[in-house]
């Protein structure tokens, strides 16, 4: 069978899982859940961070009621004698039209008939003539009936009748395709300007911007609903004016708007008639105070042949939002960008194709994935997937850069990203069931850890070794000829009995991070550090010698119940327990036919000497200097001897475990190690009268801790070297005579 017949055979169910999920994808994409557009419209936001439009012109002009004015000419809402003013001068100067994101709603209360009534004092005449001077609203009006003025509306909540007037007044739209009113914005009413304002203006748009759900600005409405009838934006609506048009062209088709378009300007926008706004960062050259054009300290060509925007940067006027270059820019500069864009061909487009497109390339690269993925190595693989992912990202951003194209990289990306989990899934459920083949092999034999080793990398079941630093520890138990003596008529009994002992030793090992080495009759050898890194290796050492003596003990005390249930004899199992660190040479062993993971080398040996010293010193526990050393912060140690042992020419200092950190924190502890230390200085200085005087004291603080063993082996040593001095050049180093 062929290598495509056997990928075949083996990948085929994953293949099917896969299409099956890849056309799954496929209506996720058009339902468009929240989180899939929001990942979009991030992507988006990245793009205009990334490339800004460019500002090779400034055809917009605002002219800003800024702090400043306000300071100058007293605080908003201005007389709208003030703003016809405004509007005159600002007209005078050249400008093409201008729009203003203000709405004028309710009658100027400065107006000289209003203003009057909260007069006191004056005469019917004077009255009178205030009565009959021309209001403000009348001021303001015939200023914008003599420019090209476009005034804003906004959306709100409460919708007031149109008169027919108002119907009238309002511009044209001719629409090309289906009726695209079930796709636009739509709000409930429409906040309009007193009528006469309403009247003189050339044309009348919103200037609603509502952020996204997360408070960026992204797309704004450039043809609304409001009270069943379609409004431009204050932006569309200048175009219109500028160009003399009398209606404004909608083409839509039956997915929604495609396009709004005036003379010589086509604005593309998403299938709600929003406009993507293309940003760049705001820019304090598009801005004129107020108060400048007011006093005319305003050069004369600065306005001429540009579109002006009336608005507000003032903090206290709360006309501010966010887009994806900036946290805050007037509102007023968000209309300022639409119209730089589409007067300087820049606008944005999220085209009705796009959609079509990302699923075509998703299913695709998904069908590509399915087939290669499985056939290839991972290192290529991930080569592949980067390419992919490079390939991807470089095709958007060349769209948007190049072509002002909004096209989404991230729904292809993550459909055949999704695939290829699923197919690295199977994958590896297959390799795992090959590693739990191993683990069945193995699992009796080696140490949990081991075994994991070998099941991730089967290729380690060679010869050979490396060199780690490690601990090794022997254990063996105290006066195994007498049980077993006791047991000879009954092997089977003697080996359930240690069965039952080394099991829960062999477990207080493994939880510790421990590899059994070997079981040698009674006796245990383990070690840590191989063939898993251990960074405490010492610490858990130590941990599983205190637990291995904890479960002896538990074992012990079964036993115990056991034989005086049933009138037989307790022998109590006792062990001895050599710990040491240093460096070795662990790996397989044997020959090419047999083999075990074992380790090798000088620290072992001593590791197995310092377990038969423990019968000498009547301890438990012996450890050696280097394993003490990093073991001294967390556990309770004494040092108890200097000893040259058998087969060695460097002594070695050894202690014994007292206990754990709580242990440490005794202040009997403390004394003990002070008094032990005293002891020891005097030895070796073969003070024997004050070793033993200290061997005295030694005693008297040592309740609960097991060491009256130890002092009797002293008292025993002093004795012999009593009889038979070691000698003045003695250095205090005892020379042990047997393994």
């Amino acid at each position: 069978m062929n290598r495509v017949a056997r990928w075949a055979r083996k990948f085929g169910v994953a293949r099917a899982v896969c299409l099956v999920l890849l056309f799954a994808l496929i209506p996720l994409r058009l339902a468009d859940p929240r989180p899939l557009a929001e990942l979009r419209v991030r992507t988006f936001d990245l793009f205009q961070v990334l490339w800004p439009r460019e500002q090779t012109s400034h055809p917009v002009v605002i002219v800003d009621i800024d702090e400043e004015s306000l300071k100058e000419i007293g605080q908003w809402p201005w007389p709208r004698t003030t703003v016809a003013d405004l509007v005159t001068k600002i007209t005078d100067l050249g400008a093409v039209a201008i729009g203003f994101d203000i709405v004028f709603a309710e009658p100027d209360r400065m107006s000289p008939s209003i203003a009057e009534r909260s007069f006191r004092g004056i005469d019917a005449e004077t009255r009178a003539k205030l009565d009959s001077l021309p209001s403000n609203d009348d001021v303001l009006a015939q200023a914008i009936r003599n420019s090209h003025v476009v005034v804003g509306e906004f959306g709100s909540r409460r919708a007031e009748p149109w008169s027919k007037t108002e119907q009238t007044l309002r511009g044209g739209f001719a629409i090309l395709g289906p009726d695209p009113t079930g796709f636009l914005y739509t709000v409930p009413g429409l906040q309009r300007n007193v009528p006469q304002i309403e009247e003189a203006a050339a044309g009348r748009g919103s200037f609603s911007i509502d952020p996204e759900k997360d408070g960026i600005i992204r797309r704004v409405p450039m043809i609304m609903m409001a009270q069943g009838t379609p409004v431009p934006s204050l932006t569309m609506e200048m175009l219109r004016v500028v160009a003399q048009a009398t209606a404004i062209l909608v083409r839509a088709n039956e997915t929604g708007v495609q396009s709004v378009e005036v003379h010589g300007f086509v604005v593309p926008t998403d299938k709600n008639g929003q406009i993507w706004v293309h940003f760049n960062k705001t820019d304090r050259n598009r801005y004129v105070s107020a108060k400048d054009i007011l006093q005319g300290h305003v050069p004369a060509d600065r306005l001429r042949g540009r579109l002006v925007l009336i608005g507000t940067s003032a903090t206290g006027l709360l006309d501010s939002k966010t887009t994806p270059l900036d946290p805050l820019i007037p509102g007023v500069e968000v209309h300022a960008q639409i119209l730089e864009s589409v007067l300087t061909k820049s606008t944005l487009a999220n085209p009705g194709f796009a959609i079509g497109a990302e699923l075509v390339l998703a299913v695709l690269l998904g069908i590509g994935v399915i087939i290669a993925a499985p056939m290839l190595s991972p290192t290529v693989n991930v080569v592949f997937g980067a390419l992919l992912i490079a390939g991807l990202i470089g095709f958007s951003l060349y769209l948007f850069a190049e072509h002002n194209l909004l096209i989404d990289f991230t729904y292809p990306l993550i459909s055949s990203w999704l695939i290829y989990l699923v197919l690295t899934f199977v994958n590896y459920f297959r390799e795992q069931k090959q590693r739990q083949q191993i683990r069945s092999a193995f699992g009796y034999y080696l140490s949990p850890h081991m075994v994991e080793q070998l099941a991730r990398s089967p290729e380690k079941l060679v010869l050979g070794g490396e060199e780690r630093r490690m601990t090794i520890l022997f254990s063996d138990v105290r006066g195994f000829t007498t049980i077993s003596e006791h047991y000879k008529d009954d092997p089977q009994g003697l080996t359930r009995l240690m069965n039952r002992f080394l099991t829960p030793l062999t477990n207080a090992i493994i939880e510790r991070k421990g590899t059994i080495d070997k079981y040698i009759g009674d006796a245990i050898m383990a070690f840590w550090n191989a063939p898993v890194d251990d960074a405490e290796q010492e610490a858990n050492a130590c941990e599983a010698a205190l637990q291995m003596l904890e479960r002896a003990e538990t074992l012990n005390g079964e036993l115990k119940s056991e034989a005086e249930g049933n009138g037989g004899e307790y022998m109590p199992l006792r062990i001895g327990i050599g710990l040491n660190t240093g460096p070795c040479v662990v790996g397989n062993m044997g020959s090419d036919f047999r083999f075990n993971y074992s380790v090798l080398g000088d620290t072992v040996n001593l590791a197995s000497r310092l377990e038969s010293r423990t019968k000498d010193y009547r301890l438990q526990v012996v450890i050696g200097s280097r394993t003490a050393e990093i073991a001294k912060d967390r556990f309770a140690v004494m040092e108890i001897d200097l000893i040259l042992v058998k087969g060695k020419k460097q002594p070695e200092a050894v202690f014994t475990v007292l206990g754990r950190a709580e242990v440490n924190q005794d202040p009997r502890c403390a004394e003990l190690r002070d008094l032990n230390a005293q002891m020891l200085a005097r030895f070796r200085k073969q003070d024997w009268d004050g070793a033993l005087e200290s061997i005295q004291r030694c005693r008297k603080c040592s309740n609960g801790f097991d060491v009256a063993g130890l002092y009797d082996m002293y008292e025993e040593r002093i004795a012999a070297y009593r009889a038979h001095p070691p000698g003045p050049d003695w250095d205090g180093v005892y020379e042990a005579e047997s393994k």
